[in-house]
């Protein structure tokens, strides 16, 4: 799936830029990077309609972009899993609902759940074109730290959300999400050193109340990674003009950094192992760092002279399962 937003979010966020300057903008955007930074949570950086434009345009796009990318390996590794109904739990401008009916368009009805009112009517606006689920959809006011009578919907989605949460309280939301979920929850998180941390306690928690992990680990053993190890994962985006001019660059693309859990409660799909950097290549042939099902991170290399075996190599990249290899 493409990392690029849908056309009708495109179009929608366009709009929210007629007759907005673009030097207040670039300012505010670059505000509000700078007070994410520092640790400050949404509640604190976007309260207003220019904040959420802001945000939009400088966040957006790559949050989309990690969500595309994380749901579609999720559809992947799942094939059997069709979900009618989402929640989309920490939801911001609404960005990780339109990547799940960008893969699962059959989602019939979507809640979005947030604290903050601007980014649940930004998200309202951006989805006034966009498809019917989120037209509709029913946009909840709440606290994730406080989890009360969430709906129950076959996919449930947390992206970028538990940043926000104070560590002692993370447990309690991440039972809550899965008390919701009937089917598959899906989290994402920075690619920080942080932001695995918190995947890394949000998996022992899924797995003590039983559920399958189904990605990025192929396994459910500890994870073999260790610091200043971590493990993340890489999406490239492209940058529009306005992007760029918002942060402040002249590079016509970005990579988002993130990592993510794919965790269900039936279905398993086959164990395969996970390539955990960028693939070495050279002469001889190509060497791969895997997390394989047996819960250990190992060398694998694939000989250029074995053609069936490198030919398949060869497309793969950072992220990618490598099949046949378990």
């Amino acid at each position: 799936m493409t990392p690029d937003l849908p056309p009708a979010l495109r179009q929608a966020a366009d709009r929210l830029l007629e007759g907005v300057s673009r030097k207040g903008l670039a300012e505010q955007s670059a505000r509000i990077s700078a007070q994410y930074r520092a640790g400050q949570t949404s509640a604190g950086v976007v309260s207003s309609t220019a904040d959420a434009t802001a945000y939009v345009l400088t966040r957006l796009p790559a949050t989309y972009a990690a969500g595309a990318h994380v749901l579609a390996e999720a559809a992947r590794i799942a094939p059997d899993f069709r979900p009618r109904t989402l929640l989309d739990a920490g939801a911001g401008p609404g960005g990780a609902s339109w990547a799940a009916l960008e893969t699962w368009p059959a989602i019939g009805a979507a809640t979005l759940l947030d604290s903050n009112r601007a980014f649940l009517e930004m998200a309202q606006t951006l989805a006034a074109e966009g498809p019917a689920a989120l037209r509709d959809a029913l946009r909840l006011r709440g606290d994730l730290t406080a989890p009360q009578d969430w709906p129950a919907t076959d996919l449930v989605v947390a992206s970028y959300a538990l940043a926000e949460i104070a560590p002692a309280r993370q447990a309690e939301t991440i039972a809550a999400l899965w008390a919701s979920s009937l089917g598959m929850l899906v989290l994402i998180e920075p690619g920080t050193p942080a932001g695995h941390a918190r995947i890394l306690a949000a998996r022992d928690g899924l797995i003590a109340a039983g559920a399958t992990i189904l990605a990025p680990c192929p396994h459910h053993a500890p994870c073999p990674l260790v610091a200043p190890d971590w493990c993340h994962f890489v999406q490239r985006l492209p940058r529009s003009r306005d992007h760029r001019l918002a942060k402040g660059g002249e590079v016509p693309f970005e990579d988002e950094k993130f990592i993510y859990l794919v965790a269900a409660r039936a279905g398993v799909a086959r164990r395969e192992p996970r390539i955990l950097a960028p693939p070495n290549t050279a002469k001889p042939g190509i060497t791969f760092k895997l997390c394989t099902p047996a819960g250990t991170v190992e060398p694998r290399f694939v000989p250029r002279r074995d053609k069936q075996a490198y030919a398949i190599a060869r497309r793969l990249d950072w992220g990618d399962v490598l099949p046949g290899a378990d």
